[in-house]
């Protein structure tokens, strides 16, 4: 006991500045997974009104980036709709933060996924949701700019055919620095929690 009265007395500034140090170091912020990756960056494109777009024209939002196209039979649909209910989350809890993310589905498919299909296409998951398309040589610039697969696959002879491509749903911050992937794998609830957690 008498070897404890040392410790105790002389020891409690420097206990008292470990809890100290423990709580600043938990008060700081973690970096964004994707910090320092090196994805995404400039694009030229037309959206689905028919306009050029590019990269910097998002400048000051969030932008979810998601390539994929409108006649995908299960995939794409799927996880548009998470998307679409993860802002519906967001702008419910957080209307002022939701009006600062843009979410965009850029169709590797421009052959089918013209201006009409790209607007319904969109608009079914979500009002703000920008669909847009390009040429072929500008969706593939694009697409390797922001690691995307994709392949077209063989037509049936009636126009038919599929496209394999990655599924990644990537938020990107004001600057169009990349900030995480989203778990489009999980449910609205969690995409949306990612939302909040790493917008800027």
């Amino acid at each position: 006991m008498n070897d404890l009265k040392p410790l105790r007395k002389g020891g409690l500034p420097i206990l008292a500045a470990l809890a100290l140090f423990a709580c600043s170091a938990e008060q700081q912020p973690a970096p964004p997974p994707l910090q320092g990756a090196a994805i995404g960056g400039d694009f030229e494109l037309t959206d689905e009104n028919g306009e050029t777009v590019r990269e910097a024209d998002f400048a000051g939002q969030n932008r979810i980036i998601y390539f994929g196209y409108a006649f995908c039979p299960d995939v794409c649909p799927v996880d548009m709709q998470k998307l679409g209910q993860a802002m519906r989350i967001v702008e419910r809890d957080n209307p002022d933060l939701a009006e600062r993310i843009t979410p965009i589905f850029i169709s590797v498919d421009p052959a089918r996924d013209t201006q009409d299909v790209l607007v319904q296409f969109t608009d079914s998951f979500h009002p703000r949701m920008i669909g847009m398309s390009g040429s072929r040589e500008a969706i593939d610039a694009a697409a390797e700019r922001y690691g995307v697969y994709y392949a077209l696959g063989e037509d049936d002879g009636t126009g038919n055919y599929l496209v394999d491509h990655s599924n990644n749903a990537i938020l990107f911050g004001p600057e169009g620095e990349p900030l995480a992937i989203l778990p489009i794998q999980d449910g609205p609830e969690t995409i949306a929690e990612t939302l909040v957690r790493w917008s800027r």
